[in-house]
C-alpha cells in the first residue's frame, strides 16, 4: 500500500492527548546555560551569534530601535531551534506548519501596520509610490504596493513552512527507495542523504534569518 508522503508531517501522539506542538518548547533546553563564571565554548557561541545579530538588526533598525533587536533576535533562535529539532527523527517539525509559521508573521506585520498608520500616517502613505514614479503610474504603484503590504505575512509563513516541507518529503522519497537497491546503490544513497541533511541544516540556519531579517526590515519601514 502506497503511503501519503505528506503523512509524516502527521500530527500524531499517545495517550488521546495533543503533545505535539510541546516540541515547540523544546527548544528552550538547546539555549546553553550559564553556570559557572568562565563560559564554556558552546556559551561563547552562542553569545557570539546573538551579538553579531543585535549589531546587523541594530543598523537595519536606524538609532530609534532602542531594544526592539531583543524581539528578533528571540526569533531567530525560536525557529532556528525548532527549524533543527524537525531534523531529528520522530520529533513534530512545528516550523513545516502554517498555524506555527502563520502564528509568528501575522501579529508581527499587524502590529507593525497598526502602529505605523496611527503614529505615522504620512510616512506610510509616502511609502505606497516609490521615489522617481512616473505620475501616470502612480495610482497603479499604489495599488501594487498595497496588495505587496497586506500578502507580507503569508509570503513570510509560506517561504519558511515551504522550506522546511520540501527539505523533509526528499528525504522521506530517498529513505523509501533502500528497500529495492542493491548493496552498492545504498553506499550511494546514504551518502546522498547525509549531503541532503547537511544542506537541511544550511537551510534550518538560513530560513530562520530569512525570517528574522525580513520582519526586522518591515519593521525599520514603520519608523
Amino acid at each position: 500500500m502506497f503511503m501519503n508522503l505528506f503523512s509524516s508531517f502527521d500530527p500524531s501522539s499517545n495517550w488521546n492527548m495533543s503533545l505535539n506542538w510541546m516540541s515547540s518548547l523544546m527548544c528552550l533546553m538547546l539555549i546553553p546555560s550559564m553556570f559557572w563564571l568562565i563560559p564554556s565554548r558552546l556559551n561563547m557561541l552562542w553569545m557570539k551569534v546573538t551579538l553579531t545579530l543585535h549589531k546587523e538588526f541594530k543598523t537595519l533598525l536606524g538609532p530609534a530601535s532602542k531594544g526592539s533587536t531583543l524581539i528578533f533576535v528571540s526569533l531567530f533562535s525560536f525557529i532556528l531551534m525548532n527549524n533543527f529539532l524537525g531534523l531529528f527523527p520522530y520529533i513534530f517539525t512545528s516550523t513545516s506548519h502554517m498555524v506555527l509559521t502563520l502564528g509568528l508573521a501575522l501579529p508581527l506585520w499587524l502590529t507593525f501596520m497598526v502602529f505605523g498608520w496611527i503614529n505615522h500616517t504620512i510616512h506610510m502613505f509616502a511609502h505606497l509610490v516609490p521615489q522617481g514614479t512616473p505620475p501616470i503610474l502612480m495610482p497603479f504603484m499604489v495599488c501594487i504596493e498595497t496588495i505587496s503590504n497586506i500578502i507580507r505575512p503569508g509570503t513570510l509563513a509560506i517561504r519558511l513552512s515551504a522550506n522546511m516541507i520540501a527539505g523533509h518529503l526528499l528525504m522521506t522519497l530517498l529513505g523509501n527507495t533502500g528497500q529495492s537497491l542493491s548493496i552498492m546503490m545504498i553506499n550511494l544513497l546514504i551518502i546522498t542523504q547525509l549531503l541532503l541533511l547537511l544542506l537541511e541544516s544550511a537551510v534550518a540556519i538560513i530560513q530562520s534569518y530569512v525570517f528574522a531579517v525580513l520582519s526586522t526590515l518591515y519593521s525599520s519601514e514603520v519608523n
